[in-house]
């Protein structure tokens, strides 16, 4: 079951993660939120990270302090 997270407004968001190539040919590793479950659909917030939500209600993904 993919991690949901529901904002002030009732509005239900799904975290992904994704590896992407960098032009320097690095690998990095990005984490969003969509509307629907897909592909990349992660069981759980990883950990060091937390979800936190914007003045607009997206939810967002920062690092623990």
């Amino acid at each position: 079951m993919a991690f949901m997270f529901t904002n002030s407004k009732g509005k239900s968001y799904y975290l992904h993660t994704k590896k992407v190539e960098l032009k320097g040919g690095r690998t990095q590793q990005l984490y969003f939120f969509a509307k629907e479950p897909g592909q990349g659909a992660l069981d759980a917030v990883p950990s060091g990270y937390q979800v936190a939500e914007s003045k607009n209600g997206l939810p967002v993904l920062k690092k623990a302090a």
